[in-house]
């Protein structure tokens, strides 16, 4: 019944792309080197990961920002992140990618070519050498040095359907304007055969590089460490809460590690309301024997201050650290070839 739908929206994106290949829609290019990172769909690609992974990759080297559209926050236009920020004000993966790296300068603003201006504008010794676009793939106004495209190994575009029909914004054929695409949460051995399929599958031709990542799960943090009740989680009943897109991957590494888990799923960027925290609570209650609560990097941004977080939950909450990993000589290709792009624009 959606399909119909499905089909008009891709007509409408379809000419979209069209008028910015055309050149009749503008799209700037900027002297400093300009790395997106996006997918198709709407989410559950593991886009912020990946952002922090280039961080990690390019800050040593160079004064890194990061531009996002501070999805669902609270405020408008151009907003650059300081300590004081609040993910109501610039989003939850802005506020998390902030607080963990507090030296790289964040900004939010859906006008990319304005944030990126007003970046640009920031005093020489502030001023950014490298910015990664965050989830802007769509967003064709600005031509990156360096388009990074995301798709899941579970959910690849090709197996996909457009909006409302499916999750994608915009046909797979979109993948032709990717330079780098990395098939992300990898979780089986890949070898060349399976390269071979993929690049097949995908349409790729031989300048588009394509890479294989994986998640991995780091040690659960307490949110707020100064008054944790420290918990073994195979001796507890773990309340897992998740707001994200695809919370499958997370559900299982709760499941590997603890001995109960109840699951609490919300939609990606949920805004949690105080009759839903204090459900949960209730629920936790009626429990007997030790609880604890775990959540995502991304959700612990909204819960972190929330004014209503139950008192309870502060000694036993916990967050689910993640980072990206290639496989085989992938990261090194990756890492070489965004490197390469940086040194291009010295």
């Amino acid at each position: 019944m959606l399909a119909p739908l499905a089909w008009l929206y891709g007509v409408v994106t379809a000419c979209r792309n069209r008028l910015f290949d055309w050149g009749w829609l503008p799209s700037t290019r900027f002297d400093v080197p300009v790395i997106g990172v996006g997918n198709l769909s709407v989410g559950g690609t593991g886009k912020t990961p990946h952002t922090e992974y280039l961080i990690r990759l390019l800050s040593p080297r160079k004064r890194v920002a990061v531009l996002s559209r501070g999805y669902k926050r609270a405020t408008r236009g151009f907003l650059l992140a300081d300590e004081r920020s609040t993910s109501r004000e610039i989003g939850d993966e802005p506020f998390q990618m902030k607080h963990k790296f507090p030296d790289i300068l964040v900004a939010v603003d859906a006008d990319r070519r304005r944030g990126i201006t007003r970046l640009l504008d920031l005093p020489k010794e502030r001023r950014p050498e490298v910015i990664l676009l965050d989830d802007a793939f769509q967003h064709r106004y600005v031509c990156p040095s360096l388009q990074i495209l995301l798709t899941d190994f579970h959910r690849p575009c090709f197996a996909d359907a457009l909006l409302p029909d499916g999750r994608l914004r915009e046909s797979s054929r979109g993948i032709r304007r990717a330079d780098v695409v990395v098939v992300s949460k990898t979780d089986e051995p890949v070898d060349a055969s399976t390269v071979r399929e993929w690049r097949e599958a995908l349409c790729l031709d031989e300048r588009q590089e394509l890479c294989f990542s994986e998640i991995v799960y780091g040690e659960w943090t307490p949110l707020f460490p100064d008054e944790v009740s420290p918990a073994d989680p195979a001796q507890a009943t773990v309340f897992l809460v998740s707001g994200i897109a695809n919370p499958r991957p997370l559900l299982a590494e709760a499941r590997r590690v603890a001995r109960e888990v109840i699951h609490f799923p919300f939609a990606d960027h949920h805004d949690f309301r105080a009759a839903e925290l204090a459900r949960i609570e209730r629920r936790r209650q009626s429990i007997d024997g030790p609880t604890c609560l775990l959540v995502t990097e991304k959700d612990a941004a909204r819960l972190r201050s929330h004014p209503d977080l139950p008192a309870a939950w502060r000694p036993i909450l916990y967050q689910l650290p993640i980072r990206v990993r290639f496989l085989g000589q992938d990261g090194a290709r990756f890492n070489r070839r965004v490197l390469e792009e940086i040194k291009n624009h010295e």
